[in-house]
């Protein structure tokens, strides 16, 4: 007669309180339990983990070295060892439970009984194969075979049909060896059947002829592998959620069901002065009470605050509830303050009247927008790298930006760079040259006219560069060559962000960053009565020193290489190279044009070369005659150093040798030695 203790799966591990995460997973994948029993070092139950237990801690994200304590279920069904069979057949038919913990006479944990082990013992001891079949059916999803004593076929459920794919009409009363051939392997252990990805439970019953029948059970593996890439699931989950976070850019955090923090994002942090470590695994209305969180687990619903202010920075929270099963597990607060006042803006833009914005969408085709990058902008030169850093961070921002340094040096390059990685990238990038326009124009190339404003005025009027850069970037170049009457009409935009058309009595509202560049000394023009000075400190809030090309040894060549490629690709020519002479002669010229005139002369020296390089004869005769005047000396590391220091100097004081001399922190009797050494022209 069948035992209990035959169908009693051992427990030969040890499984406490303080068995982490790690130990945890790795056993499920060894033994594909359901459940494991969690007992003291004298194998006295104390509850179970199960694999719900498992998935809560994952998706938590615990560490695996946490303990599995805190997820332990205390009440855990348990049958002793020395209870009757016919209890047990009662527990069978009654139990919702998957598994049960086993224990011995003196109620210590030896081992568990498992679903399919109860729907073996309860095949065993049913009376007749419609009990057996139907217990079978309303406990469990394993596939069942039977045979009689002939191994002829007499029952298949439909749980083994969907596993074999095959009607229950082709498999009864055929033997079992034709249609599964292979599939008894005269050992009657569990073993994996990969045909059916299955674990295949054999075993032997005596039938009405005291014949010797066999049961087979197939036991449905694919969910200890769903266990496997769940949990991978889960990792590539969390790793994304995190990912999105870090490069999230709003404030973003998440909460589970007890309104804790679990996720944050930098952005989050950054707004309201937080670290990390204050805030994860908190209580969101004791680290960021402003934020209201809990509101949405009363109201169950996604609600958007008012505006709200932090160190002068204005937001609003979006709060979202995260359900499951109509109930909050949790909430998500998305807070939004980057550009926010440019959104704003953005929408009473939207409000116009669908005529003018017609009218509009047709002017602003007719804008510029910026073409080049910091990629445009060759140079290994330090300083110039250094300049490009601290411009991009600028760009980042909505102060003014003023470009300074001689004609040719890049400043057009700087202030389309600016824009092209500013938040504004999207926006229009427009230019005014304020010494190319005509002095009785700029006012209405400016901020445009009014219909009838003046004789030959457009018929509807026109819109001016301001209207144009709504919403994007205005350079104005030359500065320094604009009218004093209008210096004080632009000073006005910049203060109060809108003006009046020429001919008009309407305010107009703009939102435009200004880059302005000029080659003037503006602090003299200053001195001088030409420049107002309230304009000057309005638009040096950033400034930008470019220096000139012949500050800039080491760049020459290396623009030389830049820009032949850039030409090549222009003029359709293929030079692949510069002679030795040629490059000397490059090399030694002081450049006054700067980089503009370099291009010039590159450009000039590629359309007449004949030899696929550029030689002495291509370049214009201005600079061959650096090819007879004497060579300075091959100079040394340090010395190159130091005369760009010194050129630098005299850039930044505008050649003034005095001033020159106490940056450098030589005498001035000293500062001319070194330029008579260095041949320096000042």
């Amino acid at each position: 007669m069948l035992e209990f203790r035959d169908i009693v799966t051992p427990v030969d591990c040890l499984v406490t309180e303080k068995t982490t995460l790690q130990e945890a997973v790795e056993i499920f994948r060894e033994k594909k339990w359901n459940l494991l029993p969690v007992t003291d070092n004298e194998k006295n139950l104390l509850g179970v983990f199960t694999r719900s237990g498992l998935y809560q801690m994952i998706l938590e994200g615990s560490p695996l070295e946490t303990a599995i304590r805190p997820y332990i279920k205390k009440e855990a069904r348990s049958i002793r060892i020395d209870t009757p069979y016919y209890e047990i057949e009662q527990i069978v038919k009654t139990s919702k439970v998957g598994t049960g913990v086993v224990l011995d006479e003196e109620d210590k944990v030896i081992g568990l009984l498992t679903k399919t082990e109860m729907v073996v013992a309860l095949l065993k001891s049913a009376n007749t194969l419609k009990d057996q079949l139907e217990t079978i059916l309303h406990h469990s999803n394993i596939g069942v075979l039977m045979t009689d004593g002939n191994m002829q076929m007499i029952y298949a459920n439909e749980a083994f049909v969907k596993i074999s794919g095959r009607t229950i009409e082709s498999i009864i009363s055929r033997k079992l060896g034709d249609i599964f051939p292979g599939l008894l392997n005269g050992d009657d252990t569990p073993h994996h059947y990969e045909k059916f990805k299955s674990i295949l439970h054999v075993s032997s019953y005596e039938t009405v002829n005291h014949e010797e029948g066999k049961i087979l059970l197939f036991q449905d593996i694919s969910e200890f592998e769903k266990m496997a890439e769940e949990l991978e699931t889960v990792k590539k989950l969390k790793l994304t959620i995190e990912t999105t976070l870090e490069n999230a850019y709003d404030g973003i955090l998440m909460t589970d069901e007890k309104n804790m923090i679990t996720m944050v994002s930098p952005p989050m942090l950054e707004l309201f002065s937080l670290e990390k470590n204050e805030v994860l695994y908190k209580p969101v209305e004791q680290v960021l009470p402003q934020l209201k969180l809990g509101n949405v687990f009363k109201s169950e619903m996604a609600e958007v605050s008012d505006f709200n202010e932090m160190n002068g920075i204005r937001y609003i929270v979006h709060r979202i509830p995260i359900k499951k099963d109509g109930k909050v597990i949790g909430a998500i607060g998305k807070v939004m303050f980057r550009q926010l006042n440019e959104v704003s803006e953005l929408f009473k833009r939207l409000q116009k009247a669908e005529n003018k914005a017609s009218f509009y969408h047709q002017q602003l085709q007719k804008s510029e927008s910026a073409r080049f990058t910091w990629d445009h902008i060759f140079s290994k030169d330090p300083y110039m790298e250094k300049l490009k850093k601290s411009a991009a961070k600028a760009a980042k921002g909505r102060s003014t930006v003023l470009i300074r340094g001689e004609s040719g040096t890049g400043k057009e390059l700087f202030a389309h760079a600016i824009h092209n990685s500013s938040a504004r990238s999207e926006g229009k990038f427009v230019v005014v040259n304020c010494a190319a326009i005509p002095e009785d124009l700029l006012e209405s190339e400016f901020f445009g006219y009014e219909e009838g404003a003046f004789t030959g005025a457009k018929q509807r009027g026109k819109i001016g560069k301001f209207d144009l850069a709504n919403g994007g970037t205005l350079f104005l170049d030359e500065i320094g060559d604009m009218s004093l009457s209008l210096q004080a009409k632009l000073l006005r935009v910049l203060q109060e962000r809108e003006f009046y058309r020429v001919g008009g009595n309407v305010r107009v509202k703009v939102d435009v960053r200004i880059i302005a560049a000029t080659n003037r000394n503006l602090e003299e023009m200053v001195r001088q009565g030409e420049f107002r000075e309230d304009l000057y400190y309005r638009l040096n809030v950033i400034s930008l020193n470019i220096p000139p090309l012949r500050d800039r040894v080491q760049d020459v060549e290396y623009l030389i290489t830049g820009l032949m490629k850039e030409l090549n690709s222009m003029l359709g020519t293929s030079i692949t190279g510069i002679s030795s002479q040629a490059k000397t002669a490059l090399l030694r010229y002081e450049w006054p044009g700067n980089v503009r005139e370099l291009r010039n002369v590159l450009e000039r020296a590629m359309t007449f070369a004949e030899h696929g390089k550029i030689q002495a004869e291509d370049l214009p005769d201005y600079l061959l005659s650096q090819l007879s005047s004497p060579l300075i000396e091959q100079i040394s590391l340090a010395e190159d150093a130091e005369l760009g220091a010194i050129r630098k100097a005299l850039f930044q004081t505008n050649g003034n040798k005095a001033k020159a001399a106490r940056l450098l922190g030589i005498s001035r009797s000293g500062l001319y030695e070194k330029i008579k050494k260095y041949q320096l022209s000042v």
